[in-house]
């Protein structure tokens, strides 16, 4: 008998300033009901301890209302900093696949010591832009390398966010869904079909 799994639910981590209304992280969001967001007490101040610290306790308060179980993270610039560093601190951080979108260069902030170094231990993907005035599309990609994550550029989409004209972002919709499947399926290998596994590789 094969026990059923809780599925993943959706954790938005927003960079500098928050991710207003119009934003895609807030869309995206407000597409699944029991999804949850990192609240930074300062927006204004890029402290990556902090930040990272603040997304242990942000997973701990959900757990705690009886949302515990795997998730499924997606960040925006500075906040996929924070992420990054989550992970290097917490291996047995509930986050299970994570989607860095318009990351902000670590050089800019003196921290890139600070991150993983290596393949991180879940699905990732690295989201660029050729313009993006916080990291530029190569180095989005060597660190993409570093992290095994998968690795895509929108071209000319600035910083990805609401000043570049990026209210939805159905990409990001899609990438979480096909996450959330590959994650179902890996809880239930028996199960899975040669086709449904083909998807993973």
């Amino acid at each position: 008998m094969v026990l059923a799994s809780r599925a993943p639910r959706l954790l938005v981590i927003p960079g500098l300033h928050d991710s207003g209304a119009a934003h895609w992280q807030t869309w995206l969001q407000s597409q699944y009901r029991d999804a949850d967001r990192v609240v930074q007490r300062d927006w204004a101040e890029p402290d990556l301890e902090r930040w990272a610290a603040r997304i242990g306790t942000t997973l701990e308060r959900a757990a705690e209302r009886g949302n515990a179980g795997p998730c499924i993270a997606v960040a925006h610039s500075f906040g996929c900093l924070a992420l990054a560093r989550h992970l290097a601190l917490r291996a047995d951080s509930p986050v299970r696949a994570a989607l860095f979108v318009a990351p902000a260069d670590p050089d800019k902030f003196g921290v890139a010591g600070l991150l993983p170094q290596q393949r991180l231990a879940l699905p990732s993907t690295v989201v660029a832009s050729d313009t993006d005035p916080w990291m530029s599309a190569a180095a989005s990609r060597r660190w993409a390398q570093r992290w095994g994550s998968a690795w895509l550029t929108l071209g000319d989409a600035g910083h990805i966010n609401t000043e570049a004209g990026f209210g939805p972002l159905p990409l990001a919709r899609r990438w979480v869904t096909a996450m959330a499947a590959r994650l179902a399926r890996e809880q239930r290998p028996e199960r899975a079909t040669l086709a449904e596994w083909s998807f993973a590789v």
